[in-house]
């Protein structure tokens, strides 16, 4: 059940990635790596050369940024590389400020030229242009955002070169870290890793960003975003999409495994801190990789917030597990460590095992924070979050559900090589064969996970609760349901194939979530309440023309099957294939609804992302 990168590779690579995994479990960041021949490496670089950068802030109700191409240094000993970023950045874009209760406007300017990975398009997926890489589309999706369809980013509502998208957000939610990124039709993975993502911070009047806060948390120069990444470079510093030679260029490999790490854009970078308590919003914007975090003096930290707001209390661990496009809030205390003491940020977590098969490693190091003689904030960590005065209100009970809902993710390799076959539901992201909740609803949904790797999703306009992983015994759920050919909806029940008792969430994922790691051969369980259009300020089953001309003229040729390099659902066979009416289109040229996809975006852009739609009750 691998992607097909990694299952090619094993009768060619079993001998060497056996061999690989026993001699380099220990190996080092840099120098004296010991090499797989079915891999590429990065240059050698120096861990900490240079100093972590920390993202402008942007504090404004009308915000206006250009996707551009550029030119960015990612260490210091090493050439400029192309790539993107928003508005002055060089790469990533600033930290957007927002506040509870004041609607903003975002307008984003698609000023790209070509693509820094132009040779790496795969015009086979489902709607990918054939001059993407000369005239990269993209639009903007403001991930965790409680927002109108029209203004959620949806990827048949995009830009191309010289035109422009507006975006208006209500902010009607609660303090939190969301973050902004491209989320264009197949080609999300290009764009993303190329640099089209930034941070934005909700405010409220509890968690105001200011030294004065009701919540007594670190401010200002004690709070810092912390985009956590790994990638592939070619010589000279040049990033590279590509992770293994296995894959001809410009095809879809499935999941590159990055061997260096960065933070805020910067290869391995170091931040001197004052000797005190730090705020930490960090992302994992990775992606594939799932990583577990720790300090390499295994000091402890504590957890404050998940995707969509505060937990009640901080929960105190020496470690957590963070999927792509997860988001924790971490106070971490450096008022122990000696002026010029150093700590370090690391991962242990082997990738899946289908690129350890040919040799990938855990990529072990992000950054290093250097102790000064300054005094930091020596405010005390708080012992709760929500409830009581000055606070916010606790967060909610868990509701009785209404209806238990069963979703599968798949993986296909066996049904056509190359490439792999990757699905939610075994459909297609051209099926009207979509979920559609009912507003006011409370449901479980059971993620059921049929492949051996972890596979992180995320639900558009809504947060959600994790209530447990259960181990489940595919060969049973397989024989006595099997698996129809892709297209055929195929969601059998999964609770009477589990395979051992279930695991309640950890501690610190007990907040809100927009985003779950679903692990490999288990059923995730989350509890999802959809909110009604009153609660909501808007309708959220509302179509919707797209913005620009282009995308207009694209969605109309779709519904008729006419678009350049479209497919059955991104599955590759060359044959064109109409949107259905229902899903996320309309008969009139009309986007609507939401999404849900993997957010591995290596599998999100082929094909493992469906429709969703919110509906009123009949």
């Amino acid at each position: 059940m691998g992607v097909f990168t990694r299952r090619a590779a094993l009768a060619a690579g079993g001998a060497v990635g056996a061999a690989w995994m026993l001699n380099a479990a220990d190996a080092a960041p840099a120098r004296g790596r010991i090499r797989s021949p079915l891999l590429y490496y990065s240059p050698e670089a120096e861990p900490f050369r240079d100093r972590m950068p920390v993202p402008p802030l942007i504090d404004s109700t009308d915000v206006t940024l250009a996707a551009r191409t550029t030119s960015h240094r990612f260490h210091a000993d090493w050439d400029e590389s192309p790539a993107f970023g928003y508005g002055d950045q060089t790469y990533l874009g600033p930290t957007l400020v927002s506040h509870r209760g004041q609607p903003w406007r975002l307008r984003t300017r698609n000023r790209l030229g070509e693509h820094p990975f132009a040779a790496d398009v795969d015009h086979s997926l489902h709607g990918v242009s054939a001059d993407f890489g000369t005239r990269p589309r993209t639009t903007t999706h403001l991930h965790g955002g409680v927002t109108p369809p029209r203004h959620d980013g949806h990827p048949l509502d995009f830009a191309a070169p010289g035109e422009d998208l507006a975006y208006r957000y209500p902010t009607r939610q609660e303090a939190t870290h969301l973050w902004y990124h491209d989320h264009s039709l197949g080609t999300t993975r290009l764009n993303v890793y190329a640099g089209l993502a930034g941070m934005n911070l909700v405010r409220d009047r509890f968690d105001t960003g200011r030294a004065d806060n009701p919540l007594g948390l670190p401010a200002g120069d004690f709070e810092i975003p912390l985009i956590l990444q790994e990638k592939t470079f070619r010589d000279g510093g040049v990033q590279s999409m590509r992770s293994t030679p296995v894959v001809p260029e410009g095809s879809w490999e499935g999941g590159a495994v990055g061997d260096v790490g960065l933070v805020n854009g910067k290869v391995w970078p170091e931040l001197p801190v004052a000797r005190g308590l730090y705020r930490f919003r960090v992302i994992n914007a990775a992606s594939l990789s799932v990583w577990r975090l720790f300090f390499s003096d295994s000091m402890r930290f504590w957890v404050i917030g998940n995707d969509g707001g505060l937990l009640d209390a901080p929960v105190r661990t020496r470690s957590l597990t963070l999927g792509p496009a997860e988001r924790v809030d971490l106070l971490v205390d450096f008022s122990a460590l000696a002026p010029g003491e150093t700590v370090e940020l690391r991962n242990d977590l082997a990738p899946p095992l289908q690129a350890q098969a040919i040799g990938s490693v855990a990529m072990p190091l992000f950054c290093r924070f250097r102790a000064t003689a300054g005094r930091g904030f020596r405010g005390p960590v708080p012992t709760r979050l929500r409830g009581g005065a000055g606070l916010p209100r606790r967060l909610p009970r868990v509701e009785r559900p209404r209806r238990t809902r069963t979703l599968t993710i798949i993986q296909d390799v066996e049904a056509r090589l190359p490439p792999a076959l990757m699905s939610l539901n075994n459909l297609g992201f051209t099926t009207s064969d979509v979920e559609k909740p009912v507003e006011g609803s409370t449901e479980v949904w059971d993620l059921v996970n049929v492949t051996l790797d972890p596979h992180n999703i995320h639900l558009h306009l809504i947060h959600f609760r994790v209530l447990e992983r259960q181990p489940l015994d595919l060969s049973r759920y397989l024989t006595a349901h099997p698996k129809p050919p892709n297209g055929t909806r195929w969601t059998p029940r999964a609770g009477r194939f589990t395979d051992g008792p279930a695991v309640p969430r950890a501690a610190w994922e007990s907040g809100p979530k927009d985003t779950v790691r679903a692990d490999g051969l288990s059923i995730t369980r989350i509890l999802v309440r959809w909110p009604t259009a009153e609660e909501l300020g808007f309708q959220p089953d509302r179509p919707y023309l797209p913005q620009t001309p282009t995308a207009r003229a694209e969605l109309a040729a779709a519904m008729t099957g006419e678009t350049t390099g479209e497919t059955d659902g991104g599955h590759g066979d060359g044959a064109a294939h109409a949107m259905e009416p229902g899903g996320a289109a309309t008969r009139g040229g009309k986007v609507r609804g939401y999404l849900w996809h993997c957010h591995m975006i290596d599998h999100e852009d082929h094909d493992m992302m469906l429709p969703l739609r919110v509906v009123r009750p009949r």
